[in-house]
């Protein structure tokens, strides 16, 4: 089975079944359950390859699983597929969290349902697609329609100021990508090839290196998203459904990472390290800066959107290093954002589903009904917090020994920020759950369901896997950041 096209099957079932569920039709109830079916059933499908994937994933350098089809060969233009170690845990990610949103939407989305599952199962094509691309203006393609699914997903599901908020998030992302189209053309011509295998062992010139650098920052910035490009999340978190906001936060965000680590540091070395201090400063002023904000919500979706940035701070500092501790951590700590985030999320919408209401003044003493529902949150909480054996403790710490190896200032403002994290964690938690219930309606608040168990269950096991074993994870793209850092170093070196 490894010599199937298995990456094209995960990109492709998704397609599929979108196709199916627009023609379905017929008696409205039935359309509404037969399309959440198949919806359901095509995400399971495309995560248990996934997991095939991972078991069959050689723990070695370099990509596999390669497909290529060559497309135009005028313009040196393929489809090419592959993925290492780093892409593959990526593309897992996104693979555990569709059919999650997808249970998590059974009963909230009461309009237009099967446009909804069909955005959601393209959404599920395109970040598979974006992960696994190995020519570049692929992956710019699968990199720019990741915005019209989520677009329509937050312009027409969305609150009140769905609208507003939809057009901030196209127009901040799409600004960002001009730059990077025009950069992929530079580099595609320059190197003579739009391979991204052969660009990782392209050696650009410095100063054209320098001028690359900034459009690729421009792009990866803003999908990240980094101070001061970060404005357009909040807004877009607020007024996103749920999953909505799930499948932002847990994989949506990972993007810019992914592109940093992918491009921007292995392509362009000398000017990665020339621009590091740079990073450093957005990173040091994201995580304190945003963690300061995050204590003054009133919205708590406003405030887990507003840690999603700080932590991201986290990620660009690791990667940024160039220290081994720094890039695993900077992806370990990724990876447990798309889990953690994620379940902060669903847990709001638990209550929001309850309360319509997401103002942490209108609660309090949610704990005497919902102690079930309080215990799952205090786990979700703590890992955002990084308490040792969650996971997000490992990547935290790993960013933070990497940064003290540059300097003992950039590990203090860093360290900073974990105390500030558990101020505004700690802080929501007690303003929710504890306390009088002053609000009648808590009152009457029933416990989380079996579909809730069945949602937070899976997260709650991932979290606490990568807490206490995280070896299980680094194993599989050790080998990748281990060449990647001893890349950077000869060729900045020299």
């Amino acid at each position: 089975m490894t010599s199937w096209p298995i990456l094209s099957l995960m990109i492709f079932i998704p397609l599929f079944g979108a196709f199916f569920i627009s023609l379905i039709d017929g008696d409205e109830r039935i359309v509404i359950k037969n399309t959440k079916m198949v919806a359901m059933w095509t995400s399971i499908v495309v995560f248990i390859l996934s997991i095939f994937v991972w078991i069959n994933f050689p723990r070695s350098s370099g990509f596999h699983f390669i497909e290529e089809v060559t497309l135009f060969s005028s313009l040196g233009i393929s489809y090419r597929l592959g993925i290492d170690g780093i892409s593959m845990l990526f593309v897992a990610l996104s693979a555990f969290l569709i059919p999650i949103c997808i249970l998590a939407s059974w009963k909230s989305i009461k309009f237009r349902v099967k446009e909804y599952m069909i955005l959601f199962l393209l959404l599920e094509s395109l970040l598979i697609g974006t992960f696994c691309a190995l020519d570049l203006l692929l992956f710019y393609i699968f990199f720019e329609a990741l915005l019209i699914p989520m677009f329509l997903i937050i312009g027409i599901w969305g609150g009140p100021r769905r609208v507003y908020a939809a057009f901030k998030f196209f127009l901040y992302t799409l600004a960002g990508s001009v730059l990077f189209l025009i950069a992929i053309i530079v580099m595609g011509y320059s190197s003579g090839t739009f391979d991204i295998r052969e660009l990782l062992e392209h050696n650009f010139p410095y100063q054209l290196q320098l001028l690359l650098w900034p459009a690729l920052f421009a792009s990866f910035a803003v999908k990240t998203p980094m101070w001061p490009f970060h404005t357009w999340l909040p807004d877009a978190h607020v007024e996103a459904p749920t999953a909505g906001s799930v499948i932002l936060a847990g994989v949506l965000l990972k993007v810019g990472g992914y592109g940093f680590v992918r491009f921007s540091i292995p392509m362009l070395p000398n000017a990665s390290d020339y621009y590091a201090p740079l990073v450093f400063i957005l990173g040091v002023i994201a995580i304190i800066y945003t963690s300061l904000v995050a204590l003054m919500q009133k919205d708590m979706k406003k405030l887990i959107a507003y840690s999603s940035v700080a932590h991201m701070g986290y990620v660009t500092i690791g990667l940024f290093t160039f220290k081994q501790e720094g890039i695993d951590g900077a992806i370990i700590q990724m990876l447990s954002h798309g889990l953690v985030s994620a379940a902060l999320f669903l847990c709001i919408g638990v209550l929001y589903e309850r309360m319509h209401t997401r103002m942490i003044s209108d609660y309090g003493g949610v704990v005497k009904n919902m102690p079930k529902f309080s215990l799952v949150f205090m786990v979700f909480m703590l890992a955002s917090i990084g308490v040792p054996g969650t996971s997000g403790f490992v990547g935290e710490l790993l960013v933070l020994i990497a940064a003290y190896k540059v300097s003992g200032y950039l590990a203090f403002a860093t360290g900073l920020g974990m105390i500030l994290g558990a101020a505004y964690m700690l802080w929501l938690y007690k303003r929710v759950i504890f306390g009088v219930a002053e609000n009648k309606n808590v009152k009457n608040l029933i416990d989380i369901d079996k579909r809730e168990y069945v949602i937070f269950v899976p997260i709650i096991i991932g979290v606490f896997w990568l807490g206490i074993y995280p070896e299980s994870f680094s194993i599989e793209f050790r080998e990748s950041v281990v060449n990647l850092v001893n890349s950077i170093n000869n060729r900045v070196l020299n």
